[in-house]
């Protein structure tokens, strides 16, 4: 979508939700108008809670083994963008977001978007250091003991507030 076209479409898009609503509520009435609304959006909130615990699931196994996990990556975020427009008022959103919902509807979309996306991927390893963790020195901090370091009550600071 051209960057010009975005403004066009933030502005038709409620217009179209408001004409909508007005056809929906002169055939069904006011009051199931508001209910598929609320139902709306308590089934996204409902669903991105169930199918996004299950992609994330998914991402995590994929980045065990090794695999390319984009596909996991798009998936989950065009869940989260279904349950956004369930969410939102309105019967036009819906519509689009019960459709990402759809396996097959998101693999389509994936398979547009495989060849636009590059997946980069990093490994590392660290290995435990065999005498175990040691505390890092501050440059310009000297650590001593208790028996080191002694204070004369006589010559103590009197702008020390730690007295």
């Amino acid at each position: 979508m051209r960057l010009s076209l975005i403004p066009l479409f933030f502005l038709l898009l409620p217009m179209a939700e408001i004409a909508t609503f007005i056809v929906v509520g002169r055939e069904i009435g006011v009051g199931a108008t508001l209910g598929l609304i609320l139902l709306s959006a308590v089934v996204g909130a409902l669903l991105l809670r169930a199918q996004g615990l299950g992609v994330l699931r998914k991402l995590q196994s994929a980045s065990r083994t090794g695999e390319n996990p984009g596909r996991q990556i798009v998936h989950g975020a065009m869940i989260v963008i279904a349950a956004f427009l369930l969410i939102l008022p309105g019967f036009l959103t819906d519509i689009f977001g019960i459709l990402l919902f759809i396996p097959a509807v998101r693999e389509a979309v994936w398979q547009f978007l495989r060849k636009r996306i590059t997946v980069v991927t990093r490994t590392s390893s660290t290995r435990p250091d065999p005498a175990g963790a040691r505390p890092r020195a501050i440059p310009g901090v000297i650590d001593l003991d208790d028996a080191e370091f002694t204070r004369d009550p006589d010559r103590s600071d009197p702008n020390d507030r730690l007295r």
